[in-house]
């Protein structure tokens, strides 16, 4: 899965408190951030500006980056994220080309000038889809302009189906740490009616092959609730990927946002329950997966992860991202957050590359964040690692999380979901498995109408 939503037709207001419902409608239900992309907006661009003009200072956060490769070789149809199936070698050339400009435009900026990111992601669409020299032009380039020597972290998505022993190498050479593959099911038929490209053999051909060149770290992803998923079935992809032994794993419930095929067919045919498994069910299904993993000594440690040994498997880029470090993003459709800022990208191919080829920034919306806000953005992520800590949230904000937050607390707590100890906020099992819609109840009144993303 990536970090960067399309922006889709106007959908109907939310409802003012977080819905608990059993059937999937079409919808955003993932809450990947705050305030909501809907409020983000062109007339916030002098904000972004004005940060990247100014210098950070001793005290700046850390540095992460995140670059978009939109190429993939079939659109699944769960798809919510920028991505084409139809450019040529000369138009992928061209987009390494304004990745790289738009770099270049960056690295100049007093903000990003003479820092160092710490962590990086490749995501998509599908950055394997990138030949061998491909990944190299552009990671050599990436390097000359931000070096990468002290990174903690390079994160990678494959997709199976395009990785190669010989791609997998050059990946691996890229000093790729963290390579995970959107699996998402090892049934084919669940593979095939759902729109992906890859096939089950392919998925072991690519693991055994990671595993043999050593990667540091491999996740692996799968879908819970996809089209025409059954009970056994699940269990079966369960199993299967216990088998592999990743050293992470990511489990995500299906959702259908209002850009992805299965909407268009729902609203051709009038329907409005989405042909996927039902929320309870789906919760059910992710239930069961976590505790198949921890039979085998796994431990969750987020709503959709988890980790075969939490001391040696971190996943920096998601800690960065929960904590509101800047992240430095690139590419069409991109968004990051520097100094306070949130921005994102032109969404479409040729305005993007429009921009860069004037010498700009393609950046198309942004929203400055108020020092409530980030405290809210912040808690509500890190509340998806299942617990949270008083006092740091108290000493960075000067606030104590009970107190902000005392009626959203209340809420979850009258719903049996919380856990409070005297030094942490939790949530339950049962809360983990909803924890996207709990976080609902954090969000200002202002940001609970309109679509999420």
């Amino acid at each position: 899965m990536s970090s960067s939503p399309t922006p889709a037709p106007p959908a109907p207001p939310a409802p003012a408190g977080p819905p608990l419902q059993k059937e999937t409608t079409a919808g955003n239900y993932f809450v990947a951030n705050y305030p909501p992309f809907a409020v983000w907006k062109p007339d916030a661009l002098p904000a972004l500006e004005s940060v990247l003009d100014r210098n950070p200072g001793l005290d700046a956060p850390r540095l992460g980056l995140y670059t978009h490769i939109p190429f993939c070789r079939k659109r699944c149809h769960f798809c919510y994220f920028r991505v084409y199936t139809d450019k040529n070698a000369e138009e992928i050339k061209g987009y390494l080309d304004a990745l790289l400009s738009e770099l270049e435009v960056y690295a100049r900026k007093p903000w990003i000038q003479g820092r160092k990111p710490r962590f990086l992601y490749f995501g998509g669409g599908t950055p394997s889809y990138l030949s061998p020299d491909q990944l190299r032009f552009l990671s050599d380039g990436m390097k000359r302009l931000l070096p990468w020597d002290e990174a903690e972290e390079v994160t990678f998505e494959g997709e199976p189906g395009t990785l190669t022993d010989h791609k997998l190498r050059a990946i691996r050479d890229l000093g790729v740490t963290r390579l995970s593959l959107g699996i998402e099911h090892f049934d084919d038929h669940i593979l095939e009616v759902n729109g992906r490209a890859h096939r089950s053999k392919e998925v072991h051909r690519a693991y055994a092959y990671a595993r043999e060149i050593g990667f540091p770290q491999i996740n692996i992803d799968l879908i819970a609730g996809m089209v025409e998923e059954t009970e056994d079935r699940w269990k079966e992809a369960v199993a299967k990927a216990v088998e592999l032994r990743p050293d992470s794993l990511t489990v995500y419930q299906m959702e259908v946002p209002y850009n992805t095929g299965i909407y268009q067919q729902m609203k051709a045919a009038g329907k409005l329950v989405a042909p996927v498994a039902d929320w309870e069910t789906k919760r059910r299904w992710m239930d069961y997966a976590y505790q198949e993993f921890e039979k085998v000594g796994y431990t969750v440690t987020s709503g959709t992860t988890i980790v075969r040994d939490p001391a040696k498997v971190k996943f920096v880029y998601r800690d960065g991202l929960f904590s509101g470090t800047d992240i430095l993003s690139i590419g069409v459709a991109s968004f990051g957050h520097l100094g306070g800022v949130h921005y994102q990208n032109h969404h479409d191919f040729q305005p993007y590359l429009d921009a860069i080829r004037s010498g700009g920034l393609p950046v198309y919306r942004a929203y400055t964040t108020s020092e409530d806000e980030r405290y809210i953005r912040e808690f509500m992520l890190q509340l998806k690692l299942g617990s949270v800590g008083v006092d740091g949230f108290t000493r960075k904000f000067g606030q104590d999380p009970r107190e902000r937050f005392a009626g959203p607390l209340a809420a979850i707590r009258s719903q049996g979901f919380l856990v409070e100890t005297p030094g942490r906020i939790g949530v339950t099992r049962e809360g983990l498995l909803q924890i996207d819609r709990l976080l609902l109840e954090f969000f200002k009144p202002e940001h609970r109408t309109g679509r999420y993303a």
